[in-house]
């Protein structure tokens, strides 16, 4: 075939060769050349020439993490990645439960995305990789470029924080920003897009300039991704609501309820240790109530997202009205013009304080004012699904999805609230009526896939929720491993949850051990923690025996004082050092032996 490119063949021969980012890098300098040319320059150099001005370095891949914990940092790392392949980057991807954090030493250039849990701290899968880098062992990262977006909820004290931590400490042992940090809220959607465009186009210059030779040459180990249910966040499946009911006692100072759903012809698969998100609508008496406060019309139009519809449905089902944020009370504060809110929002600590004990509409109680319904709008977040753990197994359930919910009820200044999604399953959806849900997988949560392995299963109140679908699948599997409960709530009279199935399973033979602490139905309050102290000895053994162990509830105490208890236990019956229980608990969390769903 004849050439048909203005291009004379002894150039044409080497371009099949080149790898997107040499001929980026050649069409540049070629465009140098005919620019000087047309100045009176010097005529373009012979090809094989310019050919060897390319560098020839070791390529450059970039690592992209992600620490999440339910998913989101995941997807947007995962965006990410895909975008950088496209652009011909070589890209290492990883989840930070599958990367081993002495390899941080080694790295180049380092994208993260990670949420935070708890009080600021970070997920699961993170705190390997945080241990280390704030521990003694720190390495050295003058060589490492890196760049941070965190995701968080700005309702919490600790926005982002861990984010801000390994911004802050990848910085302190040497390694240079490729750009600053960013924090996005709930709504993060449009903020992590940006973040992401930004850095690849910061990738791909870097790349260009230092010729770094494409995906092309090696390939990103990035894992396969799972299969993609046909309903997800944007698109919830309405799932018919079979079951409502309350399982602790008349005198109890809890409601719970045991929720079933029925995903019959939905394709929604789950496996046990995910959530199930759920979307719900506001309390319309609590929309009303917001409405008088703030003196508006309940057909009153508002734009959000570039659609228009009546305030009172966009308080109803488009936006967040109880969770509290300090930047609501800021924003609400310029336009109410009260002195008083004025001073509060200036002093950090009486700010958070106020946002944490003051729902939403008892703020407009406190100081009232006239808004506009727009005005209203703007101050008030995307309303946002809530996440339950599940506490079934498809292995026994079948195409059901059963859930664990605490209400939420309190009162404030004597007016009674609740929580948003909690009061909206027990309250406001009828047996048969229809709620809107998908799932959200925790890969960070599982059962062995060995079956004969142990397992030690610690949850207090509600979080005995996937303990109850982990016996379940064990069950149906016969597993061989043996299977040990230590739960906790107030009083055994009317807080034991599940009572009759936990019989049932060690009467079966699928519970193998058990200890219940009851907090209330003594003078001395007794709580999980204090049965692993008292059952040190079997515990070490069970983890000798190659056990895996599991923490379900508040991140905030619960989970904290488990795991001090634990590493008390691994000191004291494996007589080692502070130092090295510690090491010990890590190399559990490394090989997935200790897993915590905590909220």
């Amino acid at each position: 075939m004849p050439n048909t490119t203005p291009l004379p063949p002894e150039i044409t021969q080497y371009l099949p060769r080149l790898t997107p980012l040499q001929l980026a890098w050649l069409s540049g300098y070629a465009w140098s050349q005919a620019q000087r040319g047309e100045e009176g320059g010097q005529d373009l150099p012979p090809i094989s020439t310019a050919l060897s001005a390319v560098p020839t370095a070791e390529p450059l891949t970039v690592t992209v993490l992600s620490a999440s914990q339910t998913g989101n940092a995941k997807g947007v790392a995962d965006k990410l990645a895909e975008k950088l392949n496209a652009a011909g980057v070589s890209v290492k991807r990883s989840v930070l439960k599958d990367y081993k954090s002495k390899n941080i030493a080694d790295e180049k250039l380092l994208l993260l995305v990670t949420s935070t849990q708890g009080e600021g701290e970070p997920p699961e899968e993170a705190v390997v990789l945080y241990k280390l880098l704030n521990g003694k062992k720190a390495p050295k990262l003058d060589g490492l470029y890196f760049a941070v977006l965190g995701l968080g909820d700005s309702s919490y004290p600790n926005f982002c924080q861990a984010g801000k931590d390994f911004d802050n400490r990848f910085a302190e042992l040497g390694a240079t920003r490729l750009t600053a940090r960013v924090d996005a809220d709930l709504d993060f959607a449009s903020t992590a897009d940006k973040w992401v465009n930004n850095v690849v186009a910061i990738v791909k210059e870097k790349a260009v300039q230092q010729a770094t030779p494409s995906a092309t040459t090696q390939p990103s180990n990035a894992p396969m991704p799972a299969k993609e249910n046909q309903y997800n966040k944007e698109k919830p499946y309405a799932a018919t609501l079979l079951t409502n009911q309350k399982i602790t006692g008349r005198q109890s100072d809890k409601d719970v309820r045991h929720i079933e759903l029925d995903l019959s012809g939905s394709g929604l698969h789950y496996q046990v240790g995910d959530a199930l998100g759920v979307w719900f609508n506001n309390d319309p008496a609590l929309v009303k109530e917001i409405l008088q406060l703030t003196q508006i019309e309940e057909n009153n139009s508002v734009t959000l997202n570039e659609k228009t519809l009546p305030i009172s449905t966009a308080l109803l089902s488009h936006l967040e009205l109880t969770q509290n944020t300090p930047n609501f009370v800021k924003a609400y504060a310029e336009l109410t013009k009260n002195k008083t809110l004025d001073k509060w929002v200036t002093d950090s600590t009486k700010l958070q304080e106020y946002v944490q004990t003051t729902p939403i509409v008892d703020v407009l109680h406190d100081f009232p004012t006239k808004l506009t319904a727009q005005q209203l709008a703007d101050l008030l977040r995307p309303l946002t699904p809530r996440l339950y753990s599940i506490s079934s197994s498809p292995a026994e359930v079948g195409e059901e999805v059963h859930l664990t919910v605490g209400i939420v009820r309190f009162e404030h200044d004597g007016r009674v609230r609740a929580g948003a999604a909690s009061s909206y399953l027990a309250d406001r959806v009828e047996e048969n009526g229809q709620v809107r849900v998908f799932v959200e997988h925790n890969d960070n949560f599982r059962l062995p896939t060995d079956s004969s392995k142990p397992i030690i299963m610690v949850g207090s109140g509600t979080g005995v929720a996937p303990f109850r679908a982990f016996v379940q699948q064990r069950a149906a599997d016969e597993a061989e491993g043996k299977n040990w409960l230590i739960f906790g709530n107030q009083h055994f009279a009317t807080d034991f949850l599940y009572q009759t199935e936990w019989q049932q399973f060690a009467k079966d033979g699928f519970l193998h051990k058990y200890d219940f602490a009851w907090s209330r139905d003594q003078e001395k309050k007794i709580y999980v923690q204090d049965k692993i102290r008292e059952e040190a000895s079997a515990i070490w053994q069970w983890l000798q025996e190659g056990a895996y162990f599991y923490v379900c509830g508040d991140a905030a105490k619960m989970a904290k004082d488990v795991e001090t208890a634990l590493l008390e236990v691994i000191a004291q019956e494996g007589k080692l050092s502070a130092d090295d229980a510690e090491d010990y608990l890590n190399e559990l969390r490394e090989n997935q032996r200790y897993q915590r769903d905590v909220y």
